[in-house]
This record gives C-alpha cells, sequence and structure tokens, in this order.
C-alpha cells in the first residue's frame, strides 16, 4: 500500500479545488499539494461547460438576486454582494494572466451582454423597481433600461421577434456582461499547478475513508478506480471541493461541525440549438423571471455560451429530480446520505416544499413539446426540430437543521469547516464557481489563519485581488479603478 505526505490534499477536481490550490501555491509555493479526483479527467462534473450556466454570475441580469419585497419595492442586497464576489474572482483571474500562470482570456472568458426580460405590467413594474435601486450605485452604474420595443428588439432580436406591437415588455442590459467557461479555467489552473514543484494529481481515485489523528493530521484512504489498488495519503489540511459528492465526505470524516446537514439533488437539463443561423443571430445572455418554486438554478434565460472558440445557443434550464448527487453518481447517493443526525431536517424540509416538488414533478413531466413551448415565451419564432436536450450537471442544495423549524433548505453555498482548522468543506450550488476566488479566500482566512495574518501572506493577497479588505461596495472610486483594468486585461469591454 502506497502512503504520502502532503501539507494540503484537495479532492475533486473542479473550480473551487483548483481555485484554492492556485491560491495557496501563490501564497507559498512550498506547501506541497495533492489533487484527488473521482474520474480519469479533470473538471468534467459540474464545472464542466455543458454542466452549469457559464454566466459569470454578477447580480446583472439575475432577477431571483433582487426579491420583492412587502411594499411591492426590491431588496438589492444579495445583488451587491455577489457582484462583489464576482469582481474578486475577475481580479484574481487578470493577475494570473498577467503572470502567465493562465492563457489568452478569451481561452475561459469572453464578452456576452447580460440582459434581463420580462412582460406582464407587473413583472415590467418590478423590473422598473430593480432598474431604479441598482443603477444609481457605483456597481451597477452601466445598468441600460428600456420598455421600446425597437430598443429591445436591438439588443435581444430573438427574443422580440413577431412580438406584438402593444405587448407590455421591458428588458435591462450591462454591456461587459461575462461568459465563462468554468471548465476550461479550472483545466488551465490544474495545469499550471502540476508545472509546479509539490504538487501531484491523483485521477481515478476515490476517497474511502477519513480519519484524524491525534496529532490532528488525517489519514485518507483512496481507491485507483482503473487497478483496484488502496493508497493512503497523510494530510495536514484536507479541503472536500467535490461538488455534490462533498457531502458523503463530509459525514465520513465524523467532524461535529457537519452533523445535521443533509442534501437535495436537483438534475438540470438545456435546449440546445442546432441551428447555426439561429445561433448567430442571438449574442447574450437573457434571463427572465423563475417560476413560483423553482431553485435558483432553474431562473429560465435564452443563453449565448463561447465553448472552446464556438458559439453555441441554449436554453433553460429544466429541473429534474434524481436520487444521485453526481452526473456520473449512484441512485443510491441519497439513501446512502441518510443519517440519524440529519433524518429530522429532512423530513421536515420534505414536508414543507410542496411548492419545489410540485414544480420538479412538472418538470419530470414535460415532453419536448412543452419545454419547446417555454422556449417561446422568450423567441416567439422557435421551432421545436432547431432543437434537442441535453443533460446539464447535478446541483445538491443544501439541508440543514434549524432550531424553530426543524429543518431548512438553503439554495446557496456554504462552506463547513472543522474547529481545528485541518478539514473543509464546501456545499451547495448556486452561485457557485462564479464566487469561487472569495470563497476560497474564506477557506484560507479560517483554515490558514497564522500563516494569513504573517505580512507576507497579506501582501500577496493584496498583490493578487487589489480590493482585498476593502469594499467595493463601500468605495467608488476602488470599484472604477478595479473594475476597468479585470474589463481590459480579460479583454470584456471597458467602462
Amino acid at each position: 500500500m502506497t502512503t504520502k505526505a502532503v501539507d494540503v490534499l484537495l479532492v475533486g477536481a473542479g473550480a473551487m479545488s483548483t481555485t484554492l490550490g492556485m491560491l495557496l501555491k501563490q501564497l507559498d509555493p512550498s506547501l506541497k499539494l495533492c489533487m484527488v479526483e473521482r474520474l480519469d479527467h479533470v473538471a468534467h462534473e459540474s464545472t464542466d461547460a455543458m454542466n452549469n450556466a457559464g454566466t459569470g454570475h454578477a447580480a446583472y441580469c439575475e432577477l431571483n438576486y433582487t426579491p420583492k419585497t412587502a411594499d411591492g419595492g426590491v431588496n438589492p442586497a444579495k445583488a451587491f454582494t455577489i457582484n462583489e464576489a464576482f469582481e474578486i474572482s475577475l481580479q484574481f483571474w487578470s493577475y494570473l494572466v498577467n503572470k502567465n500562470a493562465l492563457p489568452e482570456p478569451s481561452q475561459f472568458i469572453n464578452n456576452v451582454p447580460h440582459q434581463s426580460f420580462v412582460w406582464g405590467e407587473e413583472n415590467v413594474q418590478f423590473l422598473r423597481n430593480r432598474f431604479e435601486a441598482l443603477s444609481n450605485t457605483a456597481q451597477f452604474a452601466e445598468m441600460e433600461y428600456s420598455e421600446d420595443h425597437d430598443v429591445l428588439r436591438e439588443w435581444m432580436p430573438l427574443v422580440m421577434q413577431n412580438r406584438k406591437p402593444d405587448e407590455k415588455v421591458a428588458g435591462t442590459r450591462v454591456r461587459y456582461g461575462a461568459d465563462v467557461n468554468f471548465g476550461s479555467l479550472a483545466r488551465n489552473m490544474a495545469n499550471y499547478l502540476q508545472e509546479q514543484g509539490d504538487f501531484e494529481m491523483l485521477l481515478s481515485r476515490s476517497v474511502e475513508g477519513l480519519t484524524q489523528g491525534a496529532d490532528k493530521r488525517w489519514t485518507v484512504e483512496l481507491k485507483n478506480n482503473q487497478t483496484g489498488a488502496k493508497e493512503v495519503v497523510d494530510a495536514g489540511f484536507v479541503f472536500l471541493g467535490a461538488g455534490g459528492g462533498a457531502l458523503p465526505l463530509l459525514q465520513k470524516s465524523g467532524i461535529k461541525e457537519g452533523k445535521g446537514y443533509g442534501g437535495f439533488p436537483v438534475s438540470g437539463m438545456w435546449l440546445v440549438c442546432k441551428n447555426e443561423e439561429i445561433i448567430e443571430k442571438h449574442m447574450a445572455k437573457v434571463y427572465g423571471m423563475a417560476p413560483i418554486g423553482a431553485p435558483p438554478m432553474s431562473v429560465p434565460h435564452l443563453d449565448t455560451r463561447v465553448i472552446d472558440g464556438k458559439k453555441a445557443l441554449l436554453f433553460g434550464p429544466f429541473a429534474g429530480f434524481t436520487t444521485k448527487f453526481l452526473k456520473q453518481g449512484s441512485v443510491m447517493d441519497m439513501f446512502k446520505s441518510i443519517k440519524p443526525g440529519n433524518l429530522k431536517p429532512m423530513l421536515t424540509v420534505g414536508a414543507k416544499s410542496m411548492d419545489l416538488t410540485r414544480y420538479l414533478i412538472s418538470e419530470v413531466m414535460q415532453t419536448h413539446d412543452s419545454r419547446c413551448d417555454a422556449l417561446r415565451t422568450f423567441f416567439p419564432d422557435a421551432k421545436n426540430e432547431d432543437w434537442e436536450l441535453s443533460y446539464a450537471g447535478q446541483r445538491v442544495q443544501i439541508i440543514k437543521n434549524d432550531p424553530e423549524k426543524g429543518g431548512k433548505l438553503e439554495f446557496g453555498t456554504e462552506v463547513i469547516s472543522a474547529e481545528d482548522g485541518s478539514l473543509a468543506a464546501l456545499l451547495g450550488a448556486s452561485p457557485g464557481a462564479s464566487t469561487a476566488v472569495q470563497t476560497m479566500i474564506k477557506v484560507v482566512e479560517s483554515c490558514f489563519s497564522e500563516q494569513m495574518n504573517s505580512p507576507e501572506w497579506q501582501a500577496k493577497m493584496k498583490e493578487m485581488v487589489p480590493s482585498y479588505k476593502e469594499s467595493l461596495v463601500d468605495d467608488a472610486e476602488l470599484l472604477k479603478t478595479v473594475r476597468q483594468n479585470t474589463l481590459t486585461t480579460l479583454g470584456l469591454g471597458s467602462l
């Protein structure tokens, strides 16, 4: 049996683990890192291009980040937070591009305007209120708004094609929105890490067990899925960044902070356009209103993607239900995750989530015709034969204990860290990879607190993320400087 000792073990080779690996290697090149991945290739689960929306979630177009308030207005707080988080990602990627640690930006990020579109008097009023709440802030100052059919036809020709002239519609646009190929980004970061010293990539390895010793180090048992051989990694710190697979691994670790967590898996599907002529007529991410009960990952959008230099056009996602926690997982995943400690919150959530249950049942029952009917609310002239169904990645929403309600379903992402800082796990879904840099910085701050407080690490963090420890929400001048730099470096446009 092979045993190796490392400072850091990264489980999963997706956007989160590769981001954390890059951060740590920049902060301390002498750290010995090992990354293990269950599949035989990097970033082919939720991080892969066709398995996620690819939207650089900046809250420019995603209407669910500005929920309605009781008085008819909107609450913009989440939009400000998510926008700042994405700006942090853009800063880190710009630093890596300038350092030649990432390739030419168009290989992983491209400019695709972010737009919102609604119809009907009530929704138009909501979008108008949203625009007013956001556009008078520095973060959203460049957002444009229109109810004029001619203007909207210029912004989103397919969406406006053959709409009734008297239909009440409205749209917003931010020109410098991003489309991110997170699969390409993660694979390029993994390639860079493999070129560095003291880094090892172990593919086709499943984690069979995690045990913490008296010295606080972790003994992690691996199985080579190709040969069946057993291997052991002795790690000072373990990060569980395995997407939907992180929850079962957190449970294997036995840390008290992970008690009571459960998972609710939701699958996704896209309609993908096969007609090149139609694909060429659309160049935007156009987001609409989510159906009642829908999870955030299911906000409908007509979405231009740039994948390996080629344009694609997707509509969806349509949600589905499966008991798998990973696209290439087992139908037993959800059942195996049910433990005495999370049974109550899971049952409570199941009983109280009837809107979500009804929504998922309706989604599962859809035919190609009914999915294309949903597409026609965005693109009235869409023809069934121009579109085909493609399966996206799995998302596992968080279920957690709630002292008052018994259980709560969370739609965000959450980091669970051991008290001693020796292990951290990332659970949840949207906005996911877009906030990877900020989320992984928090992991470093929590689990490497002593080193993080050193002048050397503080200075390096400031070099990698110029807005570190400052607020882009409150400091308009800093935001302008940072944003202009990242837009130019990454080829996304200008202010």
